[in-house]
């Protein structure tokens, strides 16, 4: 596809859903991904069968709330390809929970690898795209950055955070471009660390109507695939059937 073959593509949250997805989906489209999580296992055989699929990938391990880490997770995709063309800030956690609960852990875990991720992702790769003329960073925030509801409050706050960071950066860029990507019910493994039971069943119900990660693959190739003087700033991807 347009604009994509040969692009260094570095991938958080790789090891499984939409992170898992996009890379296949951008590697079989020419792109050299990188794949970034905590399961190295898991890594390891997602790059196996995109090497059995003719393409080229890397992977290393990383905490994205870790800035240290994350420095070294960029710098190793420059190391192996000699640039860095986009990078996709997808990692993510959402335990969901009221407030009264006063799981406070929990909060900390959305704030650091949510709102802290990103930002990590943004100071390790935004002087690398500087110094080579451009870039672009994809940013999963949520379609609960733009709503709130019962047991999503800090998790909404967390996205909608992503979604101001991603904004400014991109008004404050003139040829880095900047999107974000706010998937509607997906059926994927976040939310697997909600320990409150009744935003378990919710979420379970919600998920009666769910895209694939795949659908959110695709919205990624899309704003990658564009010519370099077009920026998608922003892409909303819900089910047909949810209101939500």
């Amino acid at each position: 596809m347009l604009n994509v073959e040969n692009k260094v593509i570095v991938i958080t949250g790789a090891s499984s859903g939409i992170g898992e997805a996009a890379a296949k989906l951008l590697a079989k489209n020419g792109a050299k991904v990188v794949l970034g999580a905590r399961r190295t296992e898991k890594l390891e055989k997602i790059v196996e069968d995109i090497h059995n699929e003719g393409g080229t990938a890397e992977f290393k391990a990383v905490d994205v709330a870790n800035r240290e880490d994350m420095k070294a997770f960029i710098h190793f995709a420059k190391e192996k390809f000699g640039r860095v063309d986009v990078i996709f800030n997808n990692a993510g956690v959402m335990p969901l929970s009221p407030m009264n609960a006063l799981k406070v852990e929990e909060w900390d875990s959305m704030i650091n690898v949510n709102i802290h991720g990103v930002l990590n992702g943004i100071a390790a790769g935004l002087p690398i795209m500087e110094a080579q003329g451009g870039g672009q960073f994809i940013n999963t925030a949520s379609i609960a950055a733009h709503m709130v509801g019962p047991t999503s409050a800090v998790y909404s706050a967390t996205k909608y955070a992503v979604w101001a960071i991603s904004d400014g950066l991109r008004q404050e860029s003139k040829n880095i471009r900047v999107t974000i990507i706010s998937p509607g019910v997906v059926e994927t493994e976040l939310g697997s660390d909600i320990t409150d039971e009744p935003a378990k069943g919710f979420l379970k119900e919600l998920r009666k109507t769910a895209l694939t990660a795949d659908a959110i693959a695709r919205a990624v190739l899309y704003a990658v695939s564009q010519p370099d003087d077009v920026d998608v700033n922003e892409i909303i991807v819900r089910p047909t059937a949810s209101a939500l």
